[in-house]
């Protein structure tokens, strides 16, 4: 055939669309029906379809960011509802604090009587794009952080389903799809989970890309998922990686086109469509996959070991097991109604009933039909790889309403470090997107099927608000729910209408408008689904050590010095307290220290807020708060001078029989894990007299009995404890700080080890006389994966530079 043939039968985005497709992105992609040309002719007719330009996508999807959160964008207000107050505002500022003293947040010693910062992973401290929050301040900056990669997840999806459907409008439409929808829109309270659910659309489109081409897309993919994984949302990065790699199974069981189809279209069948480019053999597409899986673990080392040496040393080492907040049997009726069995709590938000980690996972009335309509037409590999994984992800989130995950868990147990079974809806919100594109790609001629579809969702809507007013769900909001269900069944018909404008056999004049007007309805209909889920106040709010001088504590808990503690019945009601207005349920946990909030104050206390704590001191903070009495005399040598008064959780009681974070001279004891645990909580124990010392330190230990030993000095920092001490005999140093392997000592500048004591904290054998104690925390898994890191990330730029120069100069190859 002449190339003139070919080009009439390529889809019209290939040759005309106005902004050039990204050198270092996949080929573009045309459908996989080849011998059908009446497709392809519908496509390259209708020129609406195609307006929607990689920059004019970009701008419009600004333009719809900025619009949901405009308050936001200029800095008159900030998010701050749940987990962003609590947990991602707080570490930003303890990261930012550090960052500009020219620290790396190794350790929070604020915190859990200290633990790890930098290898919780979801804390960020080595995602370059961090330094958008770093340098800006941060009460504008991190909020802008989040809506920017909302932004670009939205752009990544754009490009991906334009790789596969080879149509600029379904592109278009997948983008915003992915950036506005109820699960997108509840992760914007977890920085580092916009950040890694942004990178995924990227990530996917570079490595399909990488296996099939090679060359320096090899290089390019692997930053785009090192990137993704500094992010450190390691549930999404896990199906990021899983859903590749059924795209990669697929691919290598995919046959070779017949010899009809590879006259008519000279080049490879990829995915959704037909690539231009050379196809790859088989042996590439073996070995390229895995390489870039290789590149990503060693460019990404300096996190990822860190991060599981304190998973290996944390609560969840065993099996870490936690099936709340599943989807529940009736869940299917939420992506119709999305205010059906539930109600709006505290801080304005909605929440369906019994789930408490997402506050909604809608996907929009229009993608949700699409992705129906391409389910039934669309029948080809890919549409049936996506089905299965939907298929897997919604029976994996609904946890223990089914018997397949618990059994399904109990045969690959590392699965139990994915808490909360509803977080694989995630992979259900990440694939609809990419049917609805498949089925606008071929929405020409599907009136009848639009329709059928439509009406088949009004139904279920209707029956949805008939089950709901019944009121069979204590709690739920009835006539919410219905009137809820009321305004999205007048979107999916206005949607209809739409998609019966655009599935005419030829263009009219209300194409382009209608094109437009479908984007904005889908927009529209998720930005208003209930109300809102990421609320807004002023930045005032998080002004530094607002508490601490509203407070007035005497004593003060100070670094180094002493501990405030939440007591366990605050603790709890903490839990309970929902106050209706965001700003003032803030004040009130933020005066009480609730979560992370401390950091905003500099003061250390017991308990805290992350996603894994050192193994022994989870063991203490369950006794103290799974327990309905106090434990003064633990309380006494954990240094905690103020305690929830028994009135108001913001208000504080001091304590006079607290001791210093440092002491010795006490009676070492060698107890076992087990006893020392129980007898920590007994009346009988005195921190100030005796220490129990781990059954593997006996050896280190030369004391016998106690001894007058006094600390002369000390000086906390946060990844550091400098202590002169003097003793006439041999003597154990306590330090009340929590026990974790990377911590080094030193006495005299001569290394010595670092004894476990009283089951989860740290002490130090001295012999007789005046001696300099040195504690450090040194992470060697940090070390190891940094110094694999750089030498992968400088020959991944290596690659590319050298790659990228030899296509810019092919004579030289």
């Amino acid at each position: 055939m002449s190339e003139e043939g070919r080009k009439a039968m390529i889809p019209f985005s290939v040759y005309e669309t106005t902004t050039p497709f990204p050198a270092f992105l996949p080929p573009i992609t045309a459908p996989n029906n080849i011998p059908d040309t009446t497709f392809m002719t519908d496509i390259a007719e209708n020129r609406a379809f195609n307006w929607f330009t990689p920059s004019r996508f970009a701008l419009l999807l600004g333009l719809l960011a900025f619009a949901s959160f405009p308050q936001v964008v200029l800095g008159v207000q900030t998010f701050i509802a749940r987990d962003y107050g609590f947990f991602a505002y707080p570490l930003a500022y303890f990261q930012k604090q550090c960052f500009w003293h020219g620290e790396i947040p190794f350790w929070d010693p604020y915190n859990f009587c200290g633990t790890p910062f930098l290898a919780q992973w979801n804390t960020m401290p080595l995602y370059p794009p961090s330094l958008i929050y770093l340098l800006l301040p941060l009460t504008w900056s991190l909020s802008f952080f989040c809506l920017l990669h909302l932004w670009f997840g939205g752009l990544g999806m754009y490009y991906l389903a334009r790789r596969w459907t080879s149509n600029d409008f379904a592109a278009a439409f997948a983008g915003t799809a992915f950036s506005f929808s109820g699960m997108t829109l509840n992760l914007l309270m977890w920085p580092s989970h916009t950040a890694t659910w942004g990178w995924m659309p990227w990530v996917v489109l570079a490595v399909e890309g990488a296996w099939s081409d090679g060359g320096r897309k090899l290089f390019i993919a692997a930053i785009a998922g090192a990137l993704q994984m500094l992010a450190g949302g390691p549930e999404i990065i896990f199906f990021t990686w899983l859903l590749l790699l059924a795209l990669w199974l697929q691919q290598l069981a995919t046959p070779a086109p017949s010899p009809t189809a590879a006259k008519l279209w000279p080049g490879r069948r990829s995915g959704l469509g037909w690539s231009r480019s050379p196809a790859p053999s088989w042996s590439g597409l073996c070995w390229r996959f895995p390489a870039i899986v290789a590149l990503v673990a060693m460019m990404a080392a300096a996190q990822l070991l860190p991060f599981l040496d304190l998973a290996a040393h944390s609560e969840r080492h065993a099996g870490y097991a936690d099936l709340r907040w599943s989807m529940p049997g009736h869940g299917w009726a939420n992506f119709l109604v999305p205010m059906a069995f539930g109600s709006v709590h505290g801080e304005g938000i909605f929440f369906q009933t019994g789930q408490g980690w997402t506050s909604s996972y809608y996907l929009g009335i229009a993608t949700l039909l699409l992705a129906l309509l391409a389910i039934w037409k669309c029948r080809d590999r890919r549409v049936w790889l996506l089905i299965a994984v939907i298929v897997i992800g919604v029976v994996c989130a609904l946890g223990p309403n089914t018997p397949i995950f618990p059994a399904v868990r109990n045969v690959i147990p590392q699965l139990a470090f994915i808490t909360y079974p509803v977080k694989y809806l995630l992979l259900v919100t990440f694939i609809t997107p990419l049917l609805a594109a498949r089925a606008l790609a071929e929405i020409q001629k599907q009136r009848r099927e639009i329709m059928i579809i439509a009406s088949i969702l009004l139904l279920l809507m209707a029956s949805v608000m008939i089950w709901v007013s019944g009121g069979s769900m204590p709690g739920a909001d009835g006539h919410a729910a219905v009137l809820n269900g009321a305004r999205r069944m007048f979107y999916l018909v206005l949607t209809a209408l739409v998609l019966f404008i655009l599935a005419r056999d030829s263009e009219t004049p209300f194409f382009r408008i209608a094109t437009l007007l479908l984007m904005v309805l889908a927009w529209l209909d998720v930005l208003t689904h209930e109300p809102s889920q990421n609320p807004t106040v002023p930045p005032g709010i998080y002004q530094p050590r607002m508490a601490r001088a509203g407070l007035t504590m005497d004593p003060q808990p100070d670094l180094g010095g002493s501990r405030a503690m939440v007591s366990p019945k605050a603790f709890m009601q903490f839990i309970d307290l929902a106050l209706r207005d965001p700003a003032k349920n803030y004040l009130a946990k933020r005066l009480g220290y609730c979560a992370d909030c401390n950091l905003l104050d500099g003061v250390p206390k017991v308990d805290g807020f992350f996603s894994l704590t050192p193994g022994q001191f989870d063991g203490v903070v369950s006794l103290i708060y799974g327990a309905t009495n106090d434990f003064p005399r633990l309380d006494d040598f954990m240094g905690v001078s103020q305690m929830t008064a028994p009135d108001e959780i913001y208000h504080w009681s001091p304590r006079k029989t607290f001791l210093p974070l440092l002491t010795a001279g006490q009676t070492p004891i060698v107890m076992d894990d087990w006893n020392a645990l129980h007898l920590l909580s007994n009346s009988n124990f005195d921190g100030s007299k005796m220490v129990f010392i781990a059954p593997e330190d006996r050896p280190f230990v030369s004391a016998k009995n106690s001894a007058a030993a006094r600390i002369l000095s000390s000086k906390f920092q946060n990844s550091s404890v400098e202590i002169e001490a003097d003793s006439p005999a041999p003597s154990v140093v306590v330090v009340a700080q929590t026990f974790y392997h990377d911590w080094r000592a030193s006495v005299d500048g001569q290394n010595v080890p670092l004894l476990r004591a009283n089951y989860a904290f740290q002490a130090v054998a001295i012999p007789p006389g005046k001696h300099e104690i040195v504690l450090r925390y040194v992470d060697r898994a940090f070390e190891l994966g940094a110094l694999i890191s750089i030498a992968a990330w400088v020959g991944c730029l290596a690659g590319v530079t050298a790659t990228w120069g030899s296509l810019r100069n092919p004579s030289k190859n």
